[in-house]
């Protein structure tokens, strides 16, 4: 029997994968529960949530280890990726973060005033994309730990201080440091560029990580912006290409937002249960070629088994087009999925 789950539900079960904290979760499994159809199609998928929200009430009422190993870099991913800024002190990371999220940052005149990680979460269109303000970086100081977290995160994004006359020496500095923590930082245009036989840089390094970043060329009101700008542009050519942005004029901050989403190669992906309109407001975050077996994944884990087929609205050849499971998804596909 089909579960013809509500929007309603999607939107709850949407923020419990946004959740961040266990009393997040809990509240969240607690909606779910509340506006899910009560049928027999959805009696073993109340049980499992009944049953995730006990443990995690139990989870909450457990008096914490003192044992356990505080890491200050540590920073729960969210939204539809995560995505870290890297600059010398100044460069400008805090101001572009506070200008396009919530994050609780400050941008100041003096260095080193980012002590931790600060994260915020940046609109784009219907999707959210995490942002983390860090601490500064220079040729001498790399802070410890920091390294966990750029090689788990989705993104980096290097900030450039267009004023600064050691911009070149500030940039160079942070790819050293990520070179010995073998990280690769990658304009994903140029990364296409490779796969197609164009020679990418530091192959011999064989780094462990390859990161998608961009180039964060700030502060270009200042004088002196666009001569080091194209400086920039030449000595990194084929490898990043900096995005000229200013908090003060605004230059670069319309494009900047979709720059960072599409960095990620991810899609947006809308449910429509039958005969009803599609939920346009809380799309499904996947991976550029997962296909409808892996969005019945995401939507719940015993899905995958009891599919047939499924409708596709956006991608498909015609409206409402009939694939099978194996059908790879494209951004803003609307997908009606079809159990039995």
């Amino acid at each position: 029997m089909p579960a013809n789950l509500t929007p309603q539900y999607h939107k709850a079960e949407q923020a419990f994968k946004e959740a961040k904290t266990v009393a997040e979760k809990v509240a969240a499994l607690e909606e779910m529960l509340a506006v899910i159809p009560k049928h027999k199609g959805t009696d073993h998928l109340q049980a499992d949530l009944k049953k995730r929200l006990s443990k995690l009430r139990e989870e909450a009422s457990r008096p914490r280890s003192k044992k356990a190993a505080f890491d200050p870099f540590r920073v729960e991913s969210g939204g539809a990726g995560q995505v870290l800024l890297l600059g010398a002190p100044n460069s400008g990371k805090s101001a572009i973060v506070k200008r396009v999220s919530n994050a609780p940052t400050e941008s100041t005149p003096f260095p080193f005033a980012t002590q931790g990680p600060i994260p915020g979460m940046m609109s784009y269109e219907d999707v959210q994309v995490q942002l983390v303000d860090l601490p500064p970086i220079t040729a001498e100081y790399f802070p410890k730990g920091l390294l966990g977290l750029i090689k788990s995160c989705d993104a980096l994004l290097l900030v450039a201080d267009l004023g600064a006359e050691t911009v070149l020496e500030d940039l160079e500095a942070i790819l050293e440091h990520l070179a010995e923590g073998r990280v690769r930082v990658f304009d994903p245009a140029y990364k296409e560029l490779a796969a197609k036989g164009e020679p990418f840089p530091d192959e011999s390094l064989q780094l462990i990580v390859d990161s998608p970043g961009l180039l964060l060329a700030s502060k270009s009101d200042l004088p002196g912006a666009a001569a080091n700008l194209e400086v920039l542009g030449e000595l990194y050519r084929g490898r990043l290409q900096p995005l000229p942005l200013s908090t003060v004029s605004g230059e670069g901050f319309d494009a900047f937002p979709e720059r960072v989403f599409r960095m990620l190669d991810k899609i947006r992906v809308y449910s429509k249960e039958p005969g009803k309109q599609p939920d346009m407001t809380s799309p499904f975050v996947l991976k550029r070629g997962q296909t409808v077996v892996d969005l019945a994944a995401r939507i719940h884990r015993d899905l995958p088994e009891q599919l047939r087929q499924a409708r596709v609205w956006g991608s498909a050849r015609f409206a409402g087009q009939a694939v099978q499971k194996d059908y790879v998804l494209k951004d803003k596909d609307v997908v009606e999925l079809q159990v039995g």
